[in-house]
């Protein structure tokens, strides 16, 4: 799988830019001094804001995995996509990203400066970003993964495993959890316990509020409170997930 149209910039400084964005309705401007200067930043970069790869799959498993990229260094994490900071701003309303950071390369300047500006104009997109994501130390460039240079939209490394097995081999990826809650349940505040301190990120689902005694029994076969679900996985009560973690 060839990249030939792309040079990896890896030992490189970012291109210098400035970003117009819209934070709380008033105009600033984002530089790309403000944004990697003194810090070790995590950017990745998509053809487009609400696309279905984009939406479903890169930035939601960086957001996911945003705690333990912390953890091992990283300050920020940034999302690149040629759209204006109105797309942009809607985008992230409209997804789990509160701990990515947006960036509006609505001139594609920034992109056209890491040398992946393509032409998507068979598809009306006009100049896009091609998808690659990258490890930037002090607005040097530390690693790039680069898509291959096939047709259409391909999403092979790019991804935030693959970025995390990089920066950090022996950390433990987040699985998707959720534990299904009761108010004033000690068993509940138990098995929050357990996840918390195996590091473990969960979803709290609270009776009333988020899930219904119906849906408990639906989803999990049970009556009791709490139910853990781990990878898709039900565990159990308070005493089933502290066997899981033993």
């Amino acid at each position: 799988m060839s990249n030939s149209h792309f040079t990896d910039k890896s030992g490189q400084a970012v291109p210098d830019c400035t970003f117009a964005a819209r934070v709380n309705d008033e105009w600033t401007k984002l530089t790309t001094n403000e944004l990697f200067k003194g810090k070790t930043v995590v950017v990745f970069s998509l053809p487009g804001a609400f696309t279905p790869t984009c939406s479903s799959t890169h930035l939601p498993r960086y957001n996911e995995l945003a705690k333990t990229f912390k953890a091992n260094g990283v300050d920020d994490i940034l999302c690149v996509s040629v759209n204006d900071t109105f797309v942009m701003n809607a985008w992230a309303e409209d997804q789990e990203a509160e701990n990515i950071t947006l960036i509006p390369d609505g001139n594609g300047e920034f992109t056209a400066g890491m040398g992946l500006l393509v032409d998507k104009s068979e598809i009306g997109f006009g100049k896009r970003s091609w998808r690659y994501s990258m490890l930037v130390k002090d607005g040097v460039v530390d690693k790039m993964f680069i898509e291959p240079d096939l047709p259409g939209d391909p999403f092979e490394v790019s991804d935030a495993d693959t970025m995390l097995a990089y920066l950090a081999p022996q950390a433990k990826a987040s699985v998707a959890t959720a534990v299904l809650t009761k108010p004033g349940c000690p068993y509940c505040a138990k098995a929050k316990a357990l996840l918390d301190t195996n590091g473990f990120e969960y979803q709290e689902l609270v009776m009333g509020k988020e899930v219904s005694f119906t849906a408990l029994k639906a989803l999990s076969g049970n009556e009791s409170w709490p139910q853990v679900f781990i990878g898709g996985k039900l565990i159990g009560g308070s005493d089933d997930l502290e066997a899981y973690f033993e």
